[in-house]
């Protein structure tokens, strides 16, 4: 598994992603989350790739993105986090997010803290971040899409 910054090369790896219905229940498209990345230069959209093919996909947000989950000025923000329709249930999010605290440690060096909101209705991606060390500190805030479980990883 590797993580990569998204650059203009990635284009059509990206507009050949697919999302299902329920999936876009609970996060974004890469396609609308770069458009928003390239109006906040405090995002960083994220590819996870496996022998070439863009499995995984989300985006880390500093600053401003923050602010309504954590205190921590050196917090990130993971956010619209998702696995290519075709590529679940082969462990390629859990991969992805096993990598992503060395790779934050990497390019984002003053971070000690990464941080995502999960949709309180999103049992399994619950999991998932649960059995990749994120922890629920009983936070939860109002989202878009409903109840937000406020979730911490520590660098």
């Amino acid at each position: 598994m590797q993580l990569y910054f998204y650059n203009e090369g990635f284009r059509n790896t990206i507009e050949q992603y697919l999302l299902t219905e329920e999936q876009l229940r609970f996060t974004g498209t890469p396609v609308d989350s770069i458009k928003l990345s390239c109006e906040d230069s405090d995002r960083h959209p994220i590819l996870a790739m496996e022998e070439d093919r863009l499995v995984t996909f989300f985006v880390l947000h500093k600053n401003e993105g923050v602010k309504p989950y954590s205190d921590n000025q050196h917090a990130i923000l993971l956010r619209a986090f998702s696995t290519d329709s075709r590529h679940q249930g082969k462990g390629y999010a859990y991969s992805s997010l096993t990598t992503l605290p060395d790779f934050v440690r990497e390019h984002f060096r003053e971070t000690n803290e990464i941080v995502l909101a999960v949709n309180l209705q999103n049992e399994a991606a619950q999991r998932l971040y649960k059995k990749c060390g994120y922890i629920d500190e009983g936070q939860r805030r109002m989202g878009k899409k409903g109840e937000l479980i406020i979730m911490s990883y520590y660098l």
